[in-house]
């Protein structure tokens, strides 16, 4: 079965405290499996947010809600920090968290304000992965001695459940990444015969292992009466997001009614997906979230 999330809606953290408790427990009544945030340090003019501070405000709004991130900008934290905050959140909502990984590089500078190379965040997210997931299974670490020089790194108390570590990322050493340190790939701008190829490759890059894999697509959608009125209604919020065309994007973007979105859907299911997490835009909120609610109940 498909576990389907949406991102916040737009506009959550203006509202008063009531109003945002009262629209979150919308989106879990509506049956919708999962919240999740992305995670920018200073993107592009400083805007952005801290993903895993996000979920802990998210995941105190509405309890039944799982609350995932994708994708944290690991490369950018120091690992007995990363995994501090993760195993704290995971105490606090146990079995709720899964925590998205990738590199960042989307905008050059985000990296390098942060103290780090950007030719070397690929490497340093391999490292910095590898001890993160060994600090969460209680193990005692030392630093790699390249980006990380500490001795004796411990976490106490270990998250139970397990987090899940997805990792995130299009190229061919993200691929190689989730197959040998993660529980699954986050894709993102892919087709589904892109999805597919990719899920297995990472499998076999993770054969050695045993893992209850979790693959799945990050994609945005717009929800209208067409797909004309979708487009319109995402195509906007785009492109002041990102600051470039939307025509890049359009062929990975579904738009229209909740049947359109869940037959573009389909074929990602089909090729194995077990997450969809969708960021709907629409001419409101409510349509938002009775657009996700029914694209999850025509693929399960």
């Amino acid at each position: 079965m498909v576990a389907v999330g949406m991102s916040p809606p737009w506009g959550l953290w203006e509202l008063p405290p009531g109003e945002q408790r009262s629209l979150m427990g919308r989106i879990a009544d509506a049956g919708i499996d999962h919240t999740f945030t992305a995670d920018h340090v200073s993107f592009r003019d400083g805007s952005g947010m801290d993903g895993l501070i996000t979920l802990a405000a998210l995941s105190g709004l509405e309890p039944r809600l799982g609350i995932h991130v994708g994708v944290y900008l690991l490369p950018l934290r120091h690992p007995m920090v990363a995994a501090r905050q993760i195993a704290t959140l995971a105490e606090a909502a146990p079995g709720r968290l899964a925590v998205g990984v990738g590199v960042g590089g989307d905008d050059r500078r985000e990296v390098e304000v942060c103290d780090v190379d950007p030719a070397t965040r690929g490497r340093r997210t391999d490292v910095a992965l590898g001890l993160v997931r060994a600090l969460l299974e209680g193990r005692t670490v030392d630093g790699d001695g390249e980006f990380f020089q500490f001795q004796d790194g411990r976490i106490r108390p270990v998250p139970d459940p397990p987090v899940p570590l997805v990792v995130g990322g299009r190229s061919d050493a993200a691929l190689g990444r989730a197959g040998r340190l993660g529980d699954g790939w986050l894709a993102a701008w892919c087709s589904p015969r892109r999805f597919a190829e990719g899920v297995a490759r990472v499998e076999a890059a993770g054969a050695s292992r045993e893992v209850e894999w979790r693959h799945g697509p990050q994609l945005w959608l717009g929800a209208g009466a067409s797909a004309a009125e979708g487009r319109s209604h995402v195509a906007e919020t785009m492109e002041r997001f990102y600051r470039m065309s939307f025509e890049p994007f359009e062929r990975y973007t579904p738009c229209g009614t909740p049947a359109d979105i869940a037959d573009f859907l389909k074929p990602y299911v089909e090729a194995g997906a077990s997450i969809l997490n969708l960021t709907p835009c629409g001419p409101d909120r409510d349509t938002e979230i009775d657009t996700v609610a029914e694209v999850k109940q025509l693929l399960t």
